[in-house]
């Protein structure tokens, strides 16, 4: 595995003015990065006229194309939008510095003094796709955090990307800090890519954001270390002991409340006790819903001609609309066992009014977030009080779960002495 940091190309040139500038970033005081955050929220509102002229492009190229109406408005920007994410920066100027922040901190018995602080990640690579508004919020969330940061979107965001980062580094270097603190990656090929994912020694960590398909290359290809976000197949399960108004009230808000993110439920699993009074309900809410359902044998006789029968590739799905795969299970250890087989690790709901069964249920569930009696829904960084999130990471690592600010900091220990040797 070889550094990068003696090469030479566009994409790996950025990345070591994006190291020059992580250095100019880490020791300086909250106050010089949340003014460069309010220079950039002016900046997004003063030039609106210019970003939406260049959004207006790729909006034209995507709809020549034939791009599909949903992911041309995921495009989209307007004034409105634009106004509402420099308001989305102010909220980021708002909230704690985790920079410096001690961690734990003690006097040794030889009288070392020993402090874990937060301390920047460094250069942060963001992989993303279509959402230009990711472009400011991953610059606001490194920027507060001290990181530098590349930004690779994607192309269809192209002309979207440009004009948001000319904006940002405008009002970054105004501000007094190094306009390289935000830097889009030169290039529109997927090799500009794969150079990023290369650049080992001037990147630190890499972010994917979009479709499966895009973090399991990143996750597979990169020798930069990634922090993985991952799809949400999650899962609601109903037990024996629900109280079954809440059940069909969690399960419908949890699957149709906004399908299309990766919070939303993609399974409902029914204990069997109560299979024969739930699913005509469930059925009925879930389909004025508008939620197609794809049932095992008791959901299809549950609802004959309203239910699709599922399989093994349902099972597996992140439908991301409104269809969700059902099935009867005889109990809560089977519930648990379906679920291993096919969580992302993502978010599973346990609907009951049993303690010992939510208390079996979120022990032997091994996913980012499990939630008792309450929607798949909640997991989110804003929803968990954060104030704000980059992404939703599916691994164990340093992030798990909605990744606020801390979770955009290493540490490193401080240890003073008065002359020790050891």
């Amino acid at each position: 595995m070889t550094s990068s940091a003696s090469q030479s190309s566009p994409v790996l040139d950025t990345a070591r003015r994006a190291r020059e500038a992580a250095a100019v970033l880490a020791p300086l005081p909250r106050t010089a990065r949340d003014a460069a955050l309010l220079a950039i929220a002016d900046a997004l509102v003063e030039r609106t006229d210019t970003i939406v002229a260049a959004n207006a492009r790729d909006i034209a190229k995507a709809r020549e194309a034939g791009t599909a109406e949903s992911v041309v408005d995921r495009l989209t920007l307007t004034p409105e939008r634009i106004a509402a994410i420099a308001a989305d920066v102010r909220q980021v100027v708002a909230l704690p510095d985790p920079v410096g922040e001690v961690v734990r901190g003690s006097t040794l018995p030889n009288g070392l003094d020993l402090r874990q602080v937060r301390v920047p990640l460094g250069v942060i690579g963001i992989i993303y796709e279509a959402r230009p508004n990711v472009t400011v919020d991953a610059a606001a969330l490194c920027l507060k955090s001290g990181n530098a940061v590349l930004l690779r979107g994607s192309s269809s965001a192209y002309a979207s990307n440009s004009a948001l980062v000319d904006v940002l580094r405008d009002a970054v270097q105004r501000a007094g800090l190094p306009a390289d603190a935000v830097q889009l990656v030169p290039g529109q090929s997927r090799e500009s890519v794969r150079e990023l994912m290369r650049a080992r020694g001037l990147v630190d960590v890499l972010i994917p954001r979009g479709g499966a398909s895009l973090i399991r290359t990143v996750v597979e290809e990169s020798i930069v270390p990634v922090i993985e976000t991952g799809t949400g197949n999650c899962h609601v399960y109903i037990d024996e002991a629900a109280d079954l108004d809440m059940a069909v009230d969690i399960l419908v808000n949890s699957k149709a409340q906004r399908p299309s993110v990766c919070n939303a439920a993609e399974t409902v699993l029914v204990h069997a006790g109560i299979a024969e009074k739930f699913l005509p309900r469930a059925l009925e809410a879930l389909t004025q819903a508008g939620v197609l359902v794809h049932g095992d044998a008791a959901w299809q006789q549950a609802g004959p001609g309203l239910v699709a029968p599922a399989t093994d590739e349902d099972w597996a799905t992140e439908y991301l609309s409104y269809d969700i795969a059902a099935a009867v299970v005889p109990d809560l250890d089977a519930a648990v066992a379906h679920i291993r087989r096919w969580t992302s690790g993502h978010t599973e709901a346990i609907v009951t009014t049993s303690q010992a069964a939510a208390r079996r249920f979120t022990q032997l569930v091994d996913s980012t977030t499990v939630a008792v009696n309450a929607s798949t829904r909640f997991t989110d960084g804003g929803q968990f009080g954060f104030g704000a999130e980059i992404g939703i990471s599916t691994q164990k690592l340093h992030a798990r779960g909605p990744m606020g600010l801390p979770e955009l900091t290493s540490t490193k220990y401080i240890v003073t002495g008065d002359g020790h040797t050891r």
